[in-house]
């Protein structure tokens, strides 16, 4: 019984420390989205490298 309290107090102690961290980010803050196409990245990485893609 005590075990059970115990876990449910480091439950709750963790709940309320996530929910603390996602209330403190900023709400202009947007996450990195993976791009869809993954040859345009690779044409734009190799680009920057100053490397032409081979095909």
């Amino acid at each position: 019984m005590i075990r059970l309290l115990i876990a449910g107090t480091i439950a709750y102690a963790a709940y309320r420390i996530a929910k603390k961290v996602i209330d403190n980010v900023p709400d202009d803050f947007e996450p990195f989205l993976p791009p869809r196409d993954d040859r345009k990245v690779l044409r734009r990485q190799s680009a920057a490298m100053g490397v032409e893609p081979r095909r």
